[in-house]
């Protein structure tokens, strides 16, 4: 029999962003210790709600890394505390944010006007989302290459082999922070092609072996396009998940397949991209050091957890 620990008998919100879909917990004052067996029990879709992770809404100040967080950034009230479905942390979530601030929104926990904008801490660090219209923009903070300039040069700095594709492919590391790899593929087929299962021996492989775990973004460029009198690069992506599997959308995952894609593109690349991925459309800005998504957040059921 499943077992919801600490989260049974309480009400808790569903919600996603381009289909990456989340169970958030109200918890603003940090009452709850949730572990990560009861975690993985709520994300269950067969046997708990169901969800690619788990976001605690609690108050900074209610927990060690908030408070840490609050001595730099004392306007960052609210802490986005966000599990994998496995019941790992994970530094941040680019989809995640932007649902978190639309459920503070929508429950009258700050106020948030259009164009207007809060800050949000995370393991990450502080993070500023701005709300446009029914879209969220969430500055995702510095990226960087874990390989510097040879892996930049080279265009790759660890070899993938992923099931369901024929050899080994070269794979480009990007941190944002979460650590990622992104590997081009030439068309459409060999991206419906792989299989993106963490199951032993029939999932990717990594040379050398990230030591944290990572995402793996297949992509395939799309080209470039002339959108209001800027170039505007496009590119299609899935997303195997560290500590969760595919799913529909990933945030930091899109800005790590536009960062690749740019990079592999050299100079005159766009700074913007369309990404899109099998539950919508995101646009990914990058601005010197720093990346930017852009994308929508809704919120879908409340619901009671029996005892």
């Amino acid at each position: 029999m499943t077992s919801f620990g600490v989260l049974a008998g309480r009400t808790l919100v569903t919600g996603h962003g381009t289909e990456n879909d989340f169970v958030l917990v109200p918890d603003p004052d940090g009452e709850l210790t949730i572990t990560p067996s009861e975690v993985a029990a709520v994300c269950d879709r067969h046997a708990g709600v169901g969800g690619d992770g788990l976001i605690r809404v609690v108050r900074s100040g209610a927990l060690t890394a908030g408070a840490d967080l609050l001595a730099e950034h004392p306007d960052a009230e609210w802490f986005m505390d966000y599990r994998n479905a496995d019941g790992s942390y994970a530094e941040m979530c680019g989809n995640g944010v932007r649902v978190f601030v639309h459920y503070l929104r929508t429950a009258g926990l700050i106020d948030l006007d259009d164009g207007g904008s809060v800050v949000v801490g995370t393991r990450g660090g502080a993070r500023r989302v701005t709300r446009e219209g029914e879209q969220y923009t969430a500055d995702m903070g510095r990226w960087w290459l874990p390989g510097a300039e040879q892996a930049a040069a080279q265009g790759h700095d660890v070899v993938v082999d992923i099931p369901g594709l024929d050899g080994p492919r070269g794979g480009l590391r990007i941190a944002v922070p979460n650590p990622h790899v992104v590997v081009a593929l030439p068309d459409e087929a060999s991206l419906a092609a792989a299989h993106l299962i963490l199951d032993g021996a029939s999932q990717p492989t990594y040379e050398p072996v990230p030591p944290e775990g990572t995402n793996l973004e297949l992509v395939v460029p799309l080209g470039e396009n002339v959108d209001d009198g800027s170039v505007v690069g496009a590119v299609r992506m899935r997303v195997l998940e560290r500590g969760v599997g595919e799913t529909r959308s990933c945030g930091t995952g899109t800005c790590a397949a536009a960062l690749a894609v740019r990079t592999w593109g050299g100079a005159g690349s766009p700074d913007t991209w369309r990404v899109l991925v099998p539950g919508g459309e995101v646009r990914v800005r990058v601005d010197g050091d720093r990346v930017l998504l852009t994308g929508s957040a809704e919120l879908t059921a409340d619901v009671v957890l029996r005892d």
